[in-house]
């Protein structure tokens, strides 16, 4: 039987995070039920970084090594960069000339991170910015995904593919499934947001223990918690959120937390413990693929090819239904 396809993508905008550590868990898991292609999403990263583009070809390289070194397998899923795949830009082209502007204009996210980038300095009020959901879809419905692990703050942007889908269905022909959601969480940042390169507020995924140890010292806590012998309140506190995730014994911490048998120092030094510990192999395999980067590139290219036949054939079914053949 036919497996059912499933696409996501992640930017190479920055080294890839922790904030993304459960969603990487989950392609794994679902690259044996699913037939998978993910994406190094590089035109998206021009969304909000295109003033300074030299190092985006480093962290391409740096996100294929995290992948790959957690455990995505090549052969079983297609893994590519965006813009090896042009077929990407004339889908997005095309289905902007039949997206009203007001679907993009009330995305939540678009406003909300328009004020916070804006007030970081970054000057973001761009075509490109405003139409990134739109690239999103086009991305997606190109290889006729069925479904897309997606965090809860992205839902907006699959509910907007799923209507531009709907409106290309009424104005042509059906030719996409509407994509839905497998919900992937998101670890925090380390003050409590989402974790984002953006806010500087993220722990790289291949961070050595030094640096790793650096970022979890400087978690948010219980604001209430002043001193060691205060209880503290760990359903509010960003280290048991990521204690849950590296922690076993994550209910004893929560016990400790709260009769004040635990200070906020120990608890930190052993989160960085655990999490030191669960990513020893990552990193290790991570070391070891980083001394082949020719090897990367093979993989990239073959996942590309790939990429382009389901590409190919999707594009020769809209030009045929837009009258455009």
């Amino acid at each position: 039987m036919n497996k059912k396809r499933i696409f996501s993508g992640m930017q190479p905008s920055g080294k890839f995070h922790m904030g993304n550590y459960q969603v990487l868990n989950n392609w794994i898991k679902l690259q044996d039920e699913y037939q998978c292609v993910y994406s190094i999403v590089d035109w998206h990263a021009l969304t909000s970084s295109y003033e300074d583009t030299s190092k985006i070809p480093e962290r391409i390289e740096g996100i294929a090594l995290d992948w790959l070194s957690a455990g995505l397998d090549a052969e079983k899923n297609i893994i590519f960069v965006q813009s090896h795949v042009k077929e990407h830009a004339e889908l997005h082209l095309l289905l902007s000339m039949m997206t009203p502007l007001s679907w993009l204009e009330r995305v939540p996210t678009y406003k909300d991170k328009l004020q916070q980038l804006g007030d970081m300095g970054k000057e973001i009020n761009t075509y490109g910015f405003l139409g990134y959901p739109e690239l999103q879809t086009a991305d997606i419905i190109l290889y006729k995904a069925n479904a897309v692990p997606v965090a809860e703050d992205q839902l907006p942007h699959l509910e907007l593919a799923r209507e531009i889908v709907r409106r290309f269905a009424n104005l042509y022909q059906p030719v996409f499934p509407e994509p839905q959601p497998i919900l992937s969480p998101l670890l925090p940042g380390i003050d409590g947001r989402k974790m984002s390169k953006s806010y500087g507020n993220e722990i790289p995924y291949a961070a050595e223990p030094d640096e790793l140890n650096a970022r979890v010292r400087m978690m948010l806590t219980d604001p209430q918690r002043v001193k060691k012998t205060d209880a503290g309140n760990p359903d509010i506190c960003t280290v048991y959120t990521f204690h849950k995730i590296f922690t076993e014994e994550y209910a004893d911490i929560a016990g400790q937390c709260r009769s004040a048998g635990i200070g906020c120092v120990d608890c930190k030094k052993r989160l960085a413990g655990k999490m030191t510990t669960t990513l020893a192999d990552v990193h290790g395999r991570r070391r070891k693929l980083a001394d082949n980067p020719a090897k990367i590139k093979e993989l990239l290219a073959f996942g590309a090819e790939r990429a382009r036949k389901i590409a190919a054939a999707t594009m020769e079914e809209v030009r045929a239904v837009m009258n455009l053949s």
